[in-house]
């Protein structure tokens, strides 16, 4: 299964399918469903750089990242999600980069304000670009939105199925 095989990746981790509750609920937003499903497949399938421009954040990379901010957020289910995903583009190199972003990944998780100018220059200083740097923060930015839209979907469900069983 490749990435822009799956139609709504947020109703794939939620197991909606059509006509259920939480479709019902989705198609309220449809402009926030879209959008969701657009930055997951720009952040995890971009389109090739613009002439002038090159990003040296690899599918890898990226991939490795979005298990890591997963772990930290304690969804095992979605860090398997995004490893399925790892699995399928390799392995990323580790290093002193990769070790980097997920430096800037834990900060921008657990310590949003705690970041300082000094971390930028951390990621600079082991070779990411700074186009590179506001693209992984937009990454972790976005898996963060999706795991808690994920979870609240999710407990949405299950209250909603004790009442349907019923």
């Amino acid at each position: 299964m490749t990435l822009s095989s799956i139609p709504d990746v947020i109703d794939h981790l939620t197991g909606t399918v059509s006509g259920d509750a939480l479709d019902t609920l989705r198609a309220n937003r449809p402009q926030a469903r879209l959008h969701a499903q657009q930055s997951y497949l720009a952040l995890f399938e971009p389109a090739a750089p613009a002439a002038g421009e090159a990003s040296q954040f690899t599918g890898a990379e990226r991939f490795t990242v979005a298990v890591f901010v997963a772990g930290l957020h304690g969804q095992a289910e979605l860090a398997a999600f995004y490893a399925e995903g790892l699995s399928r583009v390799g392995a990323a190199k580790g290093g002193a980069r990769l070790a980097a972003a997920l430096v800037h990944a834990h900060l921008l998780v657990l310590h949003p304000r705690d970041a300082r100018a000094a971390d930028l220059q951390a990621l600079l200083d082991a070779g990411w670009s700074t186009t590179d740097i506001v693209t992984l923060s937009q990454l972790v930015a976005f898996l963060s939105f999706q795991i808690r839209v994920v979870v609240g979907l999710r407990s949405l469900a299950a209250q909603a199925a004790p009442a349907t069983a019923a």
